[in-house]
């Protein structure tokens, strides 16, 4: 296989300058960056890339763990990441996992072995414990509340947006409130869960498991919660829903079926997506690219910060 070298020797130029022509360096006259040329194109001469990597110290690859690549919350997130790495010359190494352990745990066994500079986990399934043995390979930033763990993260305060959320409705009227949800395990899920028992203990409001409805994640998923609600002897009033996508299933169903919203069902939803602006969808402004943009910063910085995202109710016609 050539090597540097080898096309110094035959180019008839020293090594310095075929680094600095392979480098796109300026600083080589037009003759030399010639005759180095035609030796790469008679050579059929491939750079060998770990060795870069090895002379920087870095890969310029990132690490991106989300569980779906399709929902429109982890899409924007990606997207926002995405556009940072592109302007920062980075690529990304993508690990949709569909919340398997082991799918993270590729991410960052390389990472462990130097393959990728840093891991942004936008949603995690495993452990903490696993993830803090993988902290002294490389950076690793994640999308929750980590602000006494040594870790970046970017955040939405789960807690207090939820409770914001159900303080609203209460002021509205509704008191059989309850909530869908992607899943009931992961540390924001639990955020959300604890804000609601807060809630329903502050007002003396009594707590109906059934109202909680997980494996909510797509459009087609608002009927299935309907169904569900149908079936009750006591429905809720008003459902927070932890994605506009469902949210826009459930007002489908509902107009389709002559349930009047709000009146009979009052509905927010969350991330403010296109849809619940185009169905008038009350909603929680989440700016997800702007998440993305601070996450990818952070892998790339050697700083450790925490940010919270701001989030803002917008009211329309659904609560």
């Amino acid at each position: 296989m050539t090597n540097i070298k080898d096309l110094a020797k035959i180019a008839r130029v020293s090594v310095t300058t075929v680094s600095r022509v392979l480098n796109n360096h300026p600083y080589v006259s037009e003759e030399k960056r010639m005759a180095v040329l035609k030796a790469i194109k008679d050579t059929n001469y491939n750079k060998n890339i770990n060795a870069v990597h090895l002379s920087k110290g870095k890969t310029l690859m990132i690490g991106v763990v989300l569980p779906y690549s399709d929902h429109p919350y982890f899409s924007l997130l990606l997207k926002g990441i995405a556009n940072e790495a592109l302007k920062n010359n980075y690529k990304l190494v993508l690990f949709q996992t569909d919340y398997l352990e082991q799918r993270e745990m590729e991410a960052l066994e390389m990472l462990k072995q130097k393959q990728i500079d840093s891991v942004i986990i936008c949603s995690r399934a495993s452990d903490w414990k696993t993830i803090e043995e993988h902290l002294s390979f490389g950076k690793i930033v994640v999308c929750e509340n980590m602000t006494e763990r040594h870790v970046s993260s970017t955040y939405v305060d789960h807690y207090k947006t939820f409770l914001e959320a159900l303080e609203f409705l209460f002021s509205k009227g509704y008191e059989k409130i309850g909530y869908c949800i992607g899943r009931k395990t992961g540390s924001n899920s639990l955020a959300r869960e604890c804000a609601y028992r807060d809630f329903m203990n502050k007002h003396n409001l009594s707590y109906t498991a059934e109202y909680i409805i997980d494996d909510c994640l797509y459009f087609e998923d608002g009927e299935k919660v309907m169904k569900k609600i149908r079936g009750m002897v006591e429905p809720p009033e008003a459902l927070l829903v932890t994605s506009d996508q469902v949210a826009a299933g459930i007002v489908t169903y509902c107009h389709n079926n002559h349930i009047a919203i709000p009146d009979e069902l009052a509905i927010i939803g969350f991330d403010n997506e296109p849809i619940a602006k185009l169905m008038n969808i009350t909603t929680i402004h989440i700016p997800l690219e702007d998440m993305g943009k601070s996450l990818f910063l952070q892998a790339v910085s050697k700083e450790r910060t925490n940010n919270e995202v701001m989030i803002k109710l917008i009211e329309r016609g659904t609560a």
